[in-house]
């Protein structure tokens, strides 16, 4: 039976730019409301569509489903499976990951905030250089192609990722680097980037 999905996001939201590029991912049919977070009254606006007062959050019929993962998780439900790994072990690897996304990487997060465009190199903290060494490990993996040899819910995480560090001129060398342009060239992820600087 189809489903009325309404997408609330904000405006400079990464997580509602994750949260987008997989329902787009999942060919899911919504409805797209945007907040514009940082204007004057955001706050009653937001109120009247988030119980969390958060972004994003997906609303389905009498159901209000927040924060990005769980969110993703719906749409994959929605989209049979398509994004996450088909193998058992690898979808846990893949939630891993995200999790640990969603969860860390908070000197990047502090120092190197999001934006559309380029940015002046920062000096990196040590800690802003432990979280890029764990992101190259992790990145290496991957080497050119999609996490799981098909576009899925963790390389939409990553996309974003990939976006910020190269607007600051990061870019990772050998098999992580190939695997970050492969993002930031996604054809799908710079529709969603085009998108998201109208919200």
């Amino acid at each position: 039976m189809e489903q009325n999905l309404t997408l609330i996001v904000g405006r400079d939201s990464t997580w509602s730019l994750r949260t987008y590029l997989c329902m787009q991912l999942a060919e899911l049919e919504f409805s797209l409301t945007a907040v514009p977070l940082g204007q004057a009254g955001y706050q009653q606006q937001l109120a009247s569509l988030s119980p969390s007062l958060l972004v994003p959050v997906l609303r389905c019929e009498d159901i209000v489903i927040h924060d990005s993962l769980a969110i993703i998780e719906f749409a994959n439900e929605q989209a049979n499976g398509q994004l996450f790994p088909n193998e058992a072990r690898l979808r846990a690897q893949a939630r891993s990951y995200m999790a640990e996304l969603h969860a860390g990487f908070l000197a990047i997060r502090q120092y190197l905030p999001f934006q559309f465009e380029k940015g002046l190199p920062p000096s990196l903290a040590p800690k802003i250089e432990t979280e890029l060494q764990r992101l190259s490990a992790i990145w290496q993996q991957f080497d050119g192609c999609f996490a799981f040899n098909k576009a899925g819910a963790l390389d939409a995480y990553y996309a974003v990722m990939a976006q910020r560090l190269t607007n600051y001129g990061i870019e990772f060398e050998g098999a992580a680097g190939r695997y970050q342009q492969h993002l930031v060239s996604w054809p799908l992820f710079q529709r969603a980037l085009v998108s998201a600087k109208a919200w």
